[in-house]
């Protein structure tokens, strides 16, 4: 079943007439009109530049991506420098064993390019093979819930095609902070913590030695990894995929009882595809298609344009229920259809036609809560179980001097995804495979060579053919519920990409669970909860509510303006 980063300019804030109001309660704000920005105090500056712009899950990536820029790669070298870095410093979410999905859009062509770099199931993934060892589904952690890495492969795809500077340079910082080590943060040290329990017996040596993280601001290495990725710098693909990497990797999932063997990741390739696109407040939004949720990012949009969010009020009531019953129609779509297009039939188109959807979005009581919502096209599946995933991911983005831009996220999904630390290798083994299901005829049901369904879904958005700005965040199911009230905020009520990024938000789960951080309006929460919705207030700054990262074009000024989330620990820089 489904379960489903130096230059710091002033700050971007033009002052409007609502200006001082408080954060339920804005005045009249033109959609389309960015220009047109609210100040809002935020915790963080907002950061501008001129020639280059960068966005990552942790400083140290954001540094080394802006470094890259500096030394005259262009906007994919920065991103893959940033995507290596990141696979060391934040290892509980991202990294050589995991996945990722790429955005680029080429400047001098005005072309958007979407690579899936998602990985596969290997040959003996058949419902039988889960089945005969006593199971009803696939397991979240452990060899049965990893599916061939696909990261790796995406970084050389990217870097052949679009790449500038060699890989040896790119990875060189990775391979430093593998080797001699990077100091550990207060987050990291809290998320080891909290998030390390399912690791193995070799995963807690290297991450909870004694049986506690390493302490704060030691250094944390990694020498294993850094002798994988130097493998990978001189040997592209082949580093990873064939040879002794890919021997060990084989040898040790095939001895925790998984499907992955050494033929199925020599056979591993990425895919170049075509992005799906829907127009919303006068920009064009690119996602992925299936095998990811862009799918429902999309229809959210599009549901959305059939209800008067800016007459609504910005986190009103009447505004938070309206996108929370759309959000319960698009995850029913999602939820039936969302499979690997390469083994069975989607109705892609159906599900994203226009007139469906304005059908769909009319369906909402404006007054109650749903519980249930079927599908709108083909027979209700049983449901899929809920998840309480906070989401174990990083996204990254990049703009350079040229008008290049990058939006990339990869993954390991859960925290420290299968539990499985390779320890001759220094690989931390994704968990993606755990999104299959055995259920006959859903289009994720489990087969040989099958991508898994991905909540991974970041975005590349224009506005007249020319690019606008990149979002991503990281949130498992959250992932399109978090990017629709930033895309609000920015849009229909004028905020800056920071403090867009800064406001609260909700996060919608099954039936009538809903997570709101404590800085929603009372009033607002107080009414939601008399129309059926159970809302459970978060204190604080979360990683519950994602992560998310922008850089923006400035529609007057042509300047970058760059957006990232105080709620984990991604930092933006720019020159």
């Amino acid at each position: 079943m489904i379960r489903v980063r130096p230059v710091l300019t002033s700050v971007f804030a033009v002052l409007a007439l609502h200006a001082c109001q408080p954060s339920g309660q804005p005045g009249s704000v033109e959609p389309d009109r960015a220009a047109q920005v609210v100040y809002a105090p935020t915790n963080r500056p907002d950061v501008r530049g001129s020639r280059g712009a960068v966005s990552a899950g942790h400083p140290l990536a954001a540094q080394a991506g802006l470094q890259a820029l500096h030394d005259g790669g262009n906007a994919v070298d920065a991103a893959l420098t940033m995507a290596a870095v990141l696979a060391v410093v934040r290892p509980h979410m991202n990294g050589v064993g995991g996945d990722a999905f790429v955005f680029v859009w080429e400047a001098a062509t005005r072309e958007v390019h979407a690579l899936n770099g998602s990985g596969r199931s290997g040959a003996l993934a058949t419902p039988d093979f889960f089945r005969g060892a006593g199971l009803d589904e696939v397991p979240e952690r452990g060899g049965k819930a990893v599916s061939v890495p696909g990261a790796v492969a995406a970084w050389i795809d990217v870097h052949e095609r679009f790449g500038t500077r060699d890989l040896t340079e790119l990875l060189a910082p990775a391979i430093h902070y593998a080797r001699e080590g990077f100091p550990v943060s207060a987050r990291l040290a809290a998320d080891i913590a909290a998030q390390g329990g399912p690791l193995n017996t070799a995963g807690k040596a290297q991450y909870m030695p004694g049986g506690a993280p390493p302490p704060v601001g030691s250094l944390f290495k990694n020498p294993a990894l850094a002798r994988t990725l130097e493998r990978i710098a001189a040997h592209g693909k082949d580093g990873f995929y064939t040879g002794p990497v890919a021997d060990r990797i084989a040898r040790f999932v095939a001895g925790e009882g998984g499907h992955i063997r050494a033929a199925d990741l020599a056979a591993h390739t990425s895919t170049w595809v075509d992005p799906l696109r829907a127009e919303y407040l006068g920009h064009d939004f690119l996602v992925f298609p299936p095998n990811t949720q862009g799918l429902a990012q999309l229809q959210l949009f599009t549901m959305a344009r059939s209800h008067d969010l800016e007459r609504q009020q910005r986190n009103s009531a009447p505004y938070l229920h309206t996108l929370i019953e759309l959000k319960k129609l698009a995850f029913a779509d999602r939820d039936r259809w969302a499979g690997d297009p390469e083994h069975m039939d989607l109705p892609v188109d159906q599900l994203l036609d226009p007139g469906y959807l304005g059908r769909r979005a009319r369906l909402i009581s404006p007054e109650m809560a749903a519980r249930e919502v079927p599908p709108g096209i083909g027979d209700a599946l049983p449901e899929p179980a809920d998840t309480d995933d906070s989401g174990d991911t990083v996204y990254l983005t990049v703009v350079d001097a040229d008008g290049n831009a990058v939006s990339w996220i990869q993954s390991l999904y859960a925290g420290f995804g299968s539990g499985l630390f390779e320890p001759e290798t220094g690989v931390m083994l994704h968990n993606r495979g755990a999104l299959y299901t055995l259920q006959d005829g859903h289009p994720n049901q489990v087969a040989p060579h099958t991508r898994p369904y991905h909540t991974l879904t970041p975005m590349m958005v224009l506005r007249d053919g020319d690019f606008a700005f990149t979002m991503g965040t990281p949130g498992g199911d959250s992932q399109p519920q978090t990017l629709i009230q930033i895309v609000n905020n920015l849009l229909v009520f004028g905020m800056s990409p920071q403090a867009a990024i800064e406001a609260p938000r909700f996060r919608s789960y099954g039936g009538v669970r809903v997570d709101m951080e404590d800085r929603m309006p009372a009033q607002s929460v107080a009414r939601m909860r008399a129309m059926g919705h159970d809302i459970r207030l978060i204190p604080g700054w979360t990683a519950t509510f994602g992560g998310a990262q922008m850089i923006m074009r400035d529609p007057e000024s042509g300047t970058l303006v760059v957006g990232s989330d105080p709620r984990r620990e991604a930092y933006g820089l720019a020159w």
